[in-house]
This record gives C-alpha cells, sequence and structure tokens, in this order.
C-alpha cells in the first residue's frame, strides 16, 4: 500500500509497505528495524518476534519514548512471556499489532509529535 505525501517535522516516515517490505523514506526495508521520527536502526537482530530476548528492549528503551509500537508481522503474534514481562516492567506504554497496522499507527502518533518508538518485524 502507498501513502500519500504529508508534510511533517519527522525525519523518518513509512511512505509504504506490503507483505515483503517496508519503505522508509526512499529506502526500502525486508529486515527487521527500528524507527523513531529522528533514528532508523536497521541493525536489529530479531528476525521474528518468538526470537526476541529482554536485551532485544535495550534499543526501544533508549530513546526516552512515551510509547512502544511493536509491528509482529503478517500475522498478530506475541513476544515470549520473558520479554512481555520487561516491558511491563519498564512502565512505558506499549502496544503489538500486526506489521500493517502499526505502519499505520506509527505515522499518525509521530505526525502528531508523539515520543514514539516503533520495531516492525517484516
Amino acid at each position: 500500500m502507498k501513502f500519500s505525501e504529508a508534510s511533517s517535522t519527522t525525519t523518518y516516515r513509512i511512505t509504504a509497505y506490503d507483505e515483503s517490505s517496508i519503505s522508509v523514506n526512499q529506502g526500502k526495508l525486508t529486515r527487521s528495524f527500528i524507527i523513531t521520527p529522528d533514528k532508523l536502526i536497521t541493525t536489529w537482530e530479531p528476525q521474528h518476534i518468538a526470537a526476541m530476548t529482554p536485551a532485544d528492549l535495550e534499543p526501544l528503551f533508549a530513546g526516552g519514548a512515551e510509547v512502544i509500537l511493536i509491528g509482529s508481522g503478517a500475522t498478530q503474534a506475541f513476544p515470549p512471556a520473558a520479554v512481555w514481562q520487561a516491558l511491563v516492567q519498564h512502565g512505558i506504554g506499549f502496544e503489538i499489532m500486526r506489521t500493517d497496522a502499526a505502519c499505520r499507527t506509527y505515522n499518525v502518533l509521530s505526525s502528531e509529535a508523539r515520543r514514539i518508538v516503533a520495531a516492525f518485524f517484516i
């Protein structure tokens, strides 16, 4: 699905997505990544939500976000219990949803100048 261009103060926006990739600005990503309105991390290691560990959350916690989004892939899936527990204990609001829904949600929240960090599994 393509998005129309919108003016925003954010540096990184999701401009398109499909089953095998997500486009951020003009670049197409085909592996898991982390995005904030002003930072893009393309070297995030876990490639499936079931492979996540609590240590994988550190870059999500580091940015001082008020909301964490996790796009779980084509279907909604949840991380292992230890990851879920670490998210709850950290005290930041979080949502886990299908990647397509997380793409749309990320763009809305970032356009509202919310402090958001999102992790996407493709």
